[in-house]
């Protein structure tokens, strides 16, 4: 169940030639592969372009209709080994998931893709998940395309630019024979716009007549004495290539005066920001006329050299903006220009961070120092900025950041992981601390606090894999923790079977909380949900045993934080050799609520009797000491001042978020904290019956209060 359905959206794909097309980058990427007349897409879900999936996957009918095939890979491995049916035959392939962990992971399929080459166009589409949105490692995707020698473009982030990069990629894929990255930022992927629809084309040659008519050219596999004239090849017939298609083509723009004394280059993805910047500094105006000459790199690699050198002559200096580091085009513009004896200046990182990510703030200061060294003229015009400083240092701003404190991401509220981290510290309480493996997922969260759990995160399923080094005889186990997610993408044989094949003697924790929850809730192999197109229900627990794992322990209730202490104490202390594995399985919450809500609401508004769970804190029972929260850290547990003059402190208190899950209490009780919590069940269209029960109640409750009011000493003032 994923987070967002697209299947109104999906419906704008059908349009035809002089249609406009209106929507988000995404669904512009879709509506340009079918106009491309692809044959086959897949891909493995991941910000930013983790909708691209979904909407694929919502857009079945329109897929099939015209013979194309799609299907959610089990990896980026697997989706990039998918292009496989492009190199021998002339079919359109597409791939897409995030980078560059992405690439990462799909990087021995994509390089032996890359030295064989294609005959076919093949598209890879990677969602750049760079800068302070990111949840991986800051890298770039741009030295993977340099090291393998894929062609990789970077489209102006509008939709008309984004849909004939599709197109061209295509293209220039098969006059070069060469794979095409196309990089699409959270930002391109997300914006709206509008542009004219073509036709969807049907493939113009099918898997079927593939399979019926199969190809081989050994010449193209990557063997030995091939693969070493695969590199002679590259650089001898296919970079020339998409060199005269770019130029041909025109993929690359220019903007603004033919001459002047400087000028801009820019990667495609930030020529937005670019402009804005001029604006700011009066230099441009809304509608894209500018003052200073800008280039723009919608290939990103290859760099045209004779482009570059026509558009740097003649001038003082040019500013590079390249976000990220190393400034690989920087340095490449420095050699294309001193080869051809070109002194122009070239400036970048002197003037623009090397690392971070560049908003409009960060390149209009770029820019404005470029221009304050080489054309100081020409800020002249510029408006009076707005005072950022002045507004940081306003007294209203300085009390609002002593008051909100820092929000580190965590647990949504009710999320079934946070119990079974509850257990965990409460073993630890009893054994001690031990070494704690992570890996890529929601469970992560758990190194802030308040759990403060985890050490390292290698890579997505590898976390169990990152505490095989502490296979030794010691007081204390390894305790590794990997999502379903994970699991399925490569834990089971990277982390589990590696486990059983080396008797590793650790404690392995999966949580399963039935989805890919933390790429947005697909269903993957594990899945409870019936799926008419995915082959789900495969249970984790079959899998390990199926691998040699012999100690094993279920349960679907993670809740229980009893049981995971007492079973996670068990794994820790057992005599039994060989990996200890506890699959902890309980519906993720947000999936949980986007699917019981428009239930629960059509049964309310269906006049059906409906019982909702809710859960509170007394007030005068509670003592304060907060440690529940410690315990807990849900979003709907806080604090509130109290009237009572014996408590200093505030109590707990429990907001309308609550979902009714229970850890809270399941903490309470297992920690033998202040039985201060309590069950409220909230009865929609009550019966007669629940009417007279509840009366009832009302009249014992409200004799017991005036006996106790009665008996109750008052002195005097």
């Amino acid at each position: 169940m994923a987070e967002r359905s697209f299947a109104r959206e999906v419906q704008d794909l059908k349009l035809g030639d002089g249609d406009e097309f209106r929507g988000e980058g995404i669904l512009a990427i879709t509506k340009a592969l079918l106009q491309s007349g692809v044959s086959y897409v897949g891909g493995y879900q991941g910000a930013p372009i983790s909708h691209l999936m979904d909407v694929l996957a919502d857009a079945r009918d329109v897929l099939d209709e015209l013979g194309v095939h799609f299907e959610n890979s089990a990896s980026e491995a697997a989706a990039a080994a998918m292009l496989a049916a492009s190199v021998n035959y002339p079919i359109r392939g597409a791939v897409t998931f995030k980078s560059p962990v992405g690439i990462n992971v799909a990087s021995d399929a994509i390089a032996n893709l890359a030295s064989g080459g294609v005959t076919g166009g093949a598209l890879i589409i990677i969602g750049e998940d760079y800068g302070e949105g990111s949840s991986i490692m800051q890298e770039r995707s741009h030295p993977f395309a340099m090291k393998s020698q894929i062609w990789l473009l970077d489209p102006r982030p509008n939709l008309p630019s984004i849909v004939k990069a599709v197109e061209d990629g295509f293209e220039l894929s098969e006059a070069s024979h060469t794979p095409v990255m196309l990089e699409v930022r959270i930002r391109a992927c997300h914006v709206h716009g509008r542009f004219i629809a073509k036709s969807n084309r049907r493939p113009g040659f099918s898997l079927r007549q593939a399979l019926e008519n199969p190809r081989r050219d050994t010449e193209r596999v990557v063997l030995p004495p091939a693969s070493y004239l695969h590199e002679r090849e590259k650089i001898e017939q296919r970079w020339p290539a998409a060199v005269k298609f770019i130029k041909e083509r025109k993929l690359n723009e220019l903007f603004g005066p033919e001459k002047a004394d400087i000028g801009i280059i820019a990667q495609g993805g930030f020529y937005n920001s670019v402009m804005r910047s001029l604006q700011q500094l009066g230099l441009a105006d809304v509608y894209g006329e500018t003052a200073v000459p800008i280039y723009v790199l919608n290939v990103a690699y290859p760099l045209i050299d004779d482009e570059v050198a026509a558009f740097a002559a003649g001038k003082k200096a040019v500013l590079m903006v390249e976000e990220g580091q190393p400034e690989f085009i920087e340095q490449a513009l420095n050699t294309i220009l001193r080869r051809r004896d070109i002194q122009t200046k070239v400036c970048g990182k002197d003037v623009l961070p090397m690392a971070g990510e560049y908003t409009p703030a960060v390149v209009t200061k770029g820019i404005k120092a470029f221009l304050e060294l080489h054309a100081k003229d020409l800020l002249g015009n510029a408006p009076p900025p707005p005072d950022a400083a002045a507004v940081l240092v306003d007294p209203k701003v300085k009390t609002l950041a002593k008051t909100v404190p820092p929000r580190p991401p965590g647990f949504c509220v009710g999320c079934p992981e946070r119990p079974i981290f509850a257990a965990m510290k409460l073993v630890q309480q009893e054994l001690g601390p031990h070494q704690i493996a992570g890996d890529i997922g929601c469970h992560l969260f758990a190194c802030l606090p308040p759990f403060n759990i985890g050490a390292t995160t290698m890579g997505y399923g590898l976390g169990p894999a990152s505490s095989s080094a502490f296979n030794v005889e010691a007081d204390k186990r390894p305790i590794s923790v990997i999502g379903d997610g994970g699991f399925w993408h490569n834990g089971l044989s990277t982390s589990v079977g590696n486990a059983v094949y080396n008797k590793h003697d650790g404690v392995i924790i999966v949580v399963d909380n039935f989805y890919s929850a933390a790429t947005g809730g697909q269903d993957i192999m594990s899945s409870r949900a019936k799926n008419p197109a995915r082959s789900t229900n495969n249970a984790i627990v079959d899998a390990v045993k199926g691998i040699g794992v012999k100690w094993v322990r279920h349960t679907d209730r993670t809740y229980n934080v009893g049981w995971m202490r007492d079973t996670l104490r068990d794994a820790l202390t057992s005599k039994e050799g060989g990996p200890k594995v506890i699959v902890a399985s309980s519906e993720c919450m947000l999936n949980k609520q986007r699917r019981v809500r428009p239930q629960f609401q059509k049964s309310v508004r269906g006049g059906q009797r409906v019982v909702q769970e809710r859960f509170g804190v007394d007030e005068d029972v509670c003592t304060g000491d907060h440690a529940c929260i410690r315990l807990s850290g849900c979003p709907s547990l806080s604090v509130k001042e109290t009237d009572d003059p014996l408590k200093d402190d505030p109590v707990a208190a429990i907001d309308q978020n609550c979902v009714g899950c229970g850890n809270c209490g399941e903490v309470s009780e297992a920690a033998v904290l202040c039985p201060s919590f309590y069950r409220a069940d909230i009865i929609h269209n009550p019966t007669a019956l629940d009417r007279f029960i509840a009366a009832v109640r009302r009249a014992v409750i409200g004799f017991l209060q005036r006996r106790r009011e009665a008996r109750r000493v008052v002195f005097a003032d």
